[in-house]
């Protein structure tokens, strides 16, 4: 086991962009306990304190995770309860999602649980052939709590998040790509979600930004909501470098030869 559950590494690519990798090593079964859950908030605010270009979830060791510590449920009143639920929310899942970059969550194994429910509030999924998810909450009686039924429900349909969250089963990479649940499957997943976060890196990521507040404005107040902000938050665009370069390039020297600064 490492010395600490997560690790934040910031790295340039080729081109110069910043990428930050968040790897959960934390034993074998790279559990969420208290340790872990800590780590993970504590990173999650330094990413959103300094956001780089690309952000990739990963995991050592054999599985992603196999879920929660089931001491941290141990107990709890149901305010103690609503409120774990409450912080879990605010510190993990809605900032990850709030991240003003693209963050892609790579799966190469066994995905329970509170990682599962992480790699949700992620913007892209991408599993191995061999890793399996499950929300299995129902085995100590309760139902996921850090956003997963409703992000499944987005992605997959309320049928199938129903289905998923209630039967505890594991369902494979294949089954939740069909699902629209996973993006893509790799034979190896490390290799290819390295290359997918360094590309979006090395992208337009104000832009990226862009798509991600105008899906987020869709996610809370449908077509009509998304189309009330479109107008501004694409029109701001026009005054960012990367805009203004790319265009120039464009009529320069065609498509795809611009290079991005992320500003």
């Amino acid at each position: 086991m490492a010395d600490q559950p997560t690790s934040l590494v910031r790295y340039k690519t080729e081109a110069g962009s910043e990428v930050a990798v968040l790897t959960f090593d934390h034993g074998p079964l790279n559990l969420f306990d208290q340790a872990m859950f800590d780590a993970v908030v504590d990173n999650v605010a330094d990413l959103t304190a300094n956001p780089p270009r690309a952000v990739l979830l990963r995991s050592e060791g054999k599985v992603n995770s196999a879920g929660v510590d089931v001491h941290v449920f141990d107990g709890l009143s149901a305010q103690q309860g609503a409120d774990l639920w409450r912080q879990l929310f605010e510190d993990i899942a809605h900032p990850i999602e709030a991240l003003p970059c693209p963050v892609i969550y790579a799966a190469h194994g066994l995905t329970l649980t509170a990682a599962f429910e992480i790699s949700l509030a992620c913007d892209i999924i991408l599993a191995g052939p061999r890793a399996k998810f499950g929300l299995v909450e129902i085995v100590v009686g309760l139902t996921p709590s850090m956003g997963g039924p409703q992000r499944l429900a987005e992605r997959a349909g309320s049928g199938r998040a129903r289905e998923l969250v209630m039967t505890g089963d594991l369902y494979d990479a294949l089954t939740l790509k069909e699902w629209g649940v996973v993006n893509a499957v790799h034979d190896d997943v490390d290799t290819a979600a390295k290359a997918l976060t360094e590309r979006l890196a090395d992208g337009p990521t104000v832009a990226h930004a862009a798509t991600k507040k105008i899906v987020q404005a869709w996610r809370s107040g449908g077509i009509a909501h998304a189309d009330e902000i479109t107008s501004d938050v694409s029109g701001a665009l026009f005054e960012t470098e990367d805009l203004r370069g790319a265009v120039q390039s464009f009529l320069t020297n065609g498509p795809g030869k611009a290079t991005y600064s992320g500003k």
